[in-house]
């Protein structure tokens, strides 16, 4: 087994010897490891689902238990590593990443990512309009105009609007108001799907609106890329961009999985 693989299992090296030659290829993509096991699945235990591999209990890169905190979310996620054939791909298994992330960077910093968060209360994506097109125009405002009443009736906040990228301050009390609504999610897995789907949107009202229910994932997803959609119309969809976004698509639902948005 590579490097890689024993890292993501938590089992100790053979040899912690500084290897000079993998140290000089850092900054290399390492090459993918083979797979090195016949069956994917999760036992449950006390504190939720830890994934095995061949019945042995995996870990996380920082040789934390990969445990998740609901039966769907752990068959989900064995059903990834089931998937991986004949190598082990990391960028095709955004549920696996997301759970490392929430469990070795998220729980340990819950006040800094919630920080994080709470700064998308003042650059939110629904607050910047085009000017034009007319279409385009009308496109955003039957997008956002819905999600900006749902939250003006959910969290009491009123939103001012922006022509272009000129920024506009949001009003002290629609800040304060957000950043409590972020502060109540303390669960790290939660908590690590929100920040993805807010950084993936660029809205926090969003990514809130599918935490809380009031959009489905898809619905969500639409309402994010109006602009992307509408130049796609006006110019066609290059192929590169379209992979691209699918495969932004495929982390943004992995966050919902997160969030228990599809479950």
């Amino acid at each position: 087994m590579s490097d890689e693989t024993t890292d993501w299992l938590g089992q100790p090296r053979d040899d912690e010897t500084p290897d000079p030659v993998r140290a000089a290829r850092g900054h290399a993509k390492p090459a993918l490891p083979r797979r090195f096991y016949k069956e994917a699945g999760f036992a449950e235990d006390p504190d939720g689902f830890r994934l095995t591999l061949d019945g042995r209990p995996a870990n996380t890169p920082a040789r934390n238990p990969l445990r998740l905190p609901t039966r769907a979310l752990a068959g989900a996620v064995a059903a990834e590593w089931a998937a991986q054939d004949p190598q082990i791909d990391p960028s095709r298994m955004p549920l696996t990443r997301l759970a490392n992330t929430a469990i070795d960077g998220v729980a340990p910093r819950l006040d800094a990512v919630t920080a994080d968060l709470c700064a998308y209360t003042g650059t939110d994506l629904v607050a910047y309009r085009a000017g034009d097109p007319e279409r385009l125009v009308a496109a955003q405002a039957a997008a956002w105009d819905p999600i900006l009443d749902w939250a003006r009736e959910r969290f009491g906040v009123r939103v001012i609007l922006s022509e272009g990228v000129m920024h506009v301050t949001q009003p002290a009390d629609t800040v304060r108001a957000l950043s409590a609504a972020v502060e109540t999610v303390t669960d790290p897995f939660r908590l690590a799907g929100l920040h993805t789907l807010t950084t993936l949107t660029g809205s926090l009202l969003i990514a809130l609106a599918v935490l809380e229910g009031r959009l489905t994932p898809a619905e969500a997803w639409a309402a994010a890329h109006v602009d992307e959609t509408y130049q796609a119309e006006v110019w066609g969809r290059d192929t590169e961009a379209e992979a691209r976004h699918e495969a932004r698509r495929a982390e943004f639902e992995a966050a919902a999985d997160f969030v228990g948005a599809r479950r």
